[in-house]
């Protein structure tokens, strides 16, 4: 398919293409149903991917990545979504890539020094710590507890967290607090950057979930009990938090698309492949009808996914804020994927359970896009609320039949 992607875009994708193929998909294939890949092999895979151009394109070069334009980087992740191993490879994983994203856009040029170059190096670890148990923030931010007070030159943050992505192994968080408790939470909510080795901050446990541990990386439950940070850890503006997660999520939750998408389109080539070995009932399975229309179907859908992210990218690239482009594509990339891995496993029957094949890891893996950065409910609210909020003439609704 012909996406109208830049030159450059290609060649990206290409080169990660290769790297795919020639290296991380075979490294992913030796740990395969073996717990996390070594710490020291992602190094070396990391290393390759420096010298092939591909590491860390997003972010600007003058601190480590390759300087690419966002649309330009988006058919890369998806690339590197092919194996659970690409993302980390080629450093577009998250959280640390949308985590680099905010500190690049809002932090300070001391801030960007101190957080975001290790980051991109690969030498830190981050985590960001919004969502917040039982009666707290969650699909509803607005129900946030966590406080931030200024008392001389220092922010004191108390607060109870739980799914802070890597917040187990964390060397410093991204946390959102309340600053401003008279103020709608919109309006009275900042971002701040807190290390690990804070006293005031504490790792209660990770949190066991769904999904393989090919790369190690844990959902925690954190606290924050006076936890004092320098003035200077307040990233963006004072009471700015929700505007800057918005920054940083409607790009994450693109990348988060293609990233799926590209696992999608791994688990289909694995089922055709199989399709077409395998005989049964006297011909092979990729000849018979239904499951070919199956695969159509998919491929259809999958072709669709990746035309909407570009669509919302290059409104993005424009500097538009897209949420209902964003909300529409995470919604449909998220079913899409989820509905393509559960059929490229029904393809290969038993194959397709076993852990010879990835597909079993991309089932556990896929069914939490429905809800990570954004449950379907709540993107589904933002499209709804816009399309019953768009002017129209009453008078066309007097023609109306009625029922």
């Amino acid at each position: 398919m012909e996406y109208h992607d830049s030159e450059v875009a290609t060649e990206l994708a290409a080169e990660a293409r290769d790297f795919m193929d020639e290296r991380v998909i075979p490294t992913e294939r030796e740990y395969l149903g073996d717990g996390p890949v070594p710490h020291d092999v992602i190094e070396d895979l990391r290393a390759e991917a420096r010298e092939r151009g591909i590491y860390c394109p997003q972010i600007g070069e003058e601190h480590g990545g390759g300087g690419y334009e966002f649309a330009d980087v988006l058919p890369l992740f998806e690339e590197a979504g092919r194996s659970l191993l690409g993302a980390s490879a080629m450093r577009v994983d998250a959280p640390d890539e949308g985590n680099m994203h905010t500190i690049e856009l809002v932090g300070t040029e001391a801030q960007k020094e101190e957080f975001l170059d290790p980051l991109v190096a690969g030498e830190r670890v981050s985590a960001f710590s919004m969502t917040e148990p039982r009666e707290g923030a969650g699909s509803d931010p607005k129900m946030m507890k966590t406080t931030a007070e200024k008392d001389g030159d220092e922010w004191v943050i108390n607060g109870h967290k739980w799914w802070s992505t890597q917040g187990a192994e964390a060397d410093f968080l991204i946390v959102m607090a309340r600053t401003d408790m008279d103020a709608h939470p919109y309006n009275g909510t900042s971002l701040f950057l807190v290390e690990a080795d804070n006293p005031g901050f504490e790792v209660v446990e990770p949190t066991p979930h769904l999904g393989p541990d090919v790369v190690h990386s844990s959902h925690a439950e954190v606290r924050y009990d006076d936890c004092r940070i320098p003035e200077d850890r307040l990233l963006g503006e004072l009471n700015q938090g929700f505007k800057h997660a918005q920054q940083r999520l409607g790009p994450a939750r693109l990348t988060h698309c293609m990233r799926f998408t590209g696992m999608a389109t791994r688990a289909l080539d694995i089922a055709k492949t199989y399709m077409d070995d395998r005989h049964a009932f006297d011909s092979k399975l990729s000849e018979k009808q239904s499951q070919r229309f199956d695969i159509a179907e998919m491929e259809t859908e999958l072709h669709a996914v990746r035309t909407m992210v570009r669509h919302a990218a290059r409104q993005i690239s424009a500097g538009e804020e897209a949420r209902i482009p964003v909300s529409m594509s995470k919604v449909f990339a998220a079913n899409t994927t989820q509905e393509a891995i559960d059929l490229a496993i029904q393809c290969t029957g038993g194959a397709g359970i076993s852990r010879h094949l990835p597909l079993a890891d991309f089932s556990e893996s896929v069914r939490m896009f429905r809800i990570v950065d954004g449950a379907d409910e709540v993107h589904k609210r933002v499209i709804a609320r816009d399309a019953f909020d768009m002017d129209f003439d009453e008078a066309e609704l007097e023609n109306l039949p009625t029922f």
